[in-house]
């Protein structure tokens, strides 16, 4: 049960317990492990046919707490099951596709939605208004019906086209610049109900990051209803409803990344 080690005549030096080889050293510093002549290709090799190779193990959380990570660093992201390595500029998944995930801080806000195929939706860390009406009261916006998620961008370019009264809910979203982005929109309704969902793990990012937690109050969607009214949401309990366009709601602008589908 005594480890030795020996230096033999090739040059390679190696390491054994119970009178079995373990670890190899070759004469150009590649290693082996459980074999003998580790592949010259190769600066480390493992050899096994009952065991596997198992790296560091961690939350998506507890992975982006790494200070500068080096380009091919590798984990296994325990939040997703899924091996994880740093391209250099961010963390991936081992099948290429972004290896984030909801409520991580990533391009200048907190994600809330991924759409399986690299894209996805962010939100900004703090409310843009507290207070701020839809906008033209009694005009019906064409093309700003949109519901579903991946309709809120195009619902703010309608909106914007169509009502030129400043300072409106998505005015603030179309005219926004944070964090060196300037593409924010107000969220469809079902975009906004998407960061409902994800509220608590929002709120979580956004206050370590200098934000602030959603309120409990009501929040507009970019979703027209009809010429009066506009789609908002409560983050109180959730409940959605059409209220009309010159009352005032708060406003929290989001981001999309890569195409969302």
């Amino acid at each position: 049960k005594t480890m030795f080690i020996a230096n033999k005549q090739n040059g390679n030096m190696s390491f054994e317990t119970n009178a079995a080889m373990r670890m190899t050293i070759d004469s150009i510093g590649n290693v082996g492990i459980n074999t003998s002549a580790p592949d010259n290709s190769a600066q480390l090799e493992v050899s096994s046919s009952t065991k596997g190779l198992l790296p560091p193990r961690m939350s998506s959380i507890e992975r982006e707490a790494i200070s500068s990570p080096a380009t091919g660093l590798m984990i296994y992201n325990t939040t997703t099951n899924k091996p994880n390595y740093y391209n250099g500029t961010e963390w991936m998944n081992y099948d290429g596709t972004s290896a984030v995930d909801i409520g991580d801080y990533y391009q200048g806000g907190i994600i809330f939605y991924l759409d399986g195929s690299g894209g996805g939706l962010i939100c900004a860390v703090s409310d843009q208004s507290t207070g701020a009406g839809w906008g033209c009261y009694g005009t019906a916006i064409s093309g700003a019906d949109g519901t579903a998620i991946g309709t809120g961008s195009q619902n703010t370019i309608d909106i914007e086209a169509g009502c030129t009264t400043p300072g409106i809910a998505a005015d603030i979203c179309a005219n926004l610049w944070l964090n060196d982005y300037s593409d924010w929109f107000l969220p469809s309704k079902d975009e906004l109900n998407a960061m409902y969902q994800n509220k608590a793990a929002i709120d979580t990012t956004a206050a370590a990051n200098g934000g602030g937690s959603f309120a409990s109050s009501f929040y507009w969607s970019s979703s027209e209803q009809s010429g009066l009214g506009a789609w908002r949401q409560t983050f109180s309990y959730g409940g959605q409803n059409y209220n009309d366009k010159v009352d005032a709601s708060r406003v929290r602008a989001v981001r999309a990344f890569n195409p969302v589908e």
